[in-house]
């Protein structure tokens, strides 16, 4: 279930991003902008089916946070930014669910 929510929450914002014009450059170009310009830094990390790394940048302080993904050739893209983020914990998945 929670694959699922996390899929169409993360279509959703492709969706919305494909819609604008898409903001790309080299990965350490666009990792120096956004600690430079919001203070952020990666938070969390994955790796999608085609190889592409997905992140998640913000301040740590709950103001500014950013969704990049970088293409396996070093070129970031921004999917979503904002405002407001807040920390979750992490709770164990039921393996049997």
């Amino acid at each position: 279930m929670w694959k699922t929510l996390a899929l169409s929450a993360g279509l959703a914002l492709v969706a919305n991003a494909a819609a604008a014009q898409p903001q790309c450059n080299d990965r350490k170009q666009v990792l120096d902008l956004l600690a430079q310009k919001y203070k952020e830094a990666p938070v969390a990390s994955g790796v999608t089916n085609n190889g592409g790394l997905v992140e998640v940048l913000t301040d740590h302080k709950g103001g500014t946070w950013t969704i990049i993904v970088t293409t396996p050739q070093g070129v970031s893209c921004l999917v979503a930014a904002g405002e407001g983020w807040r920390k979750m914990e992490q709770v164990a998945l039921d393996p049997e669910a």
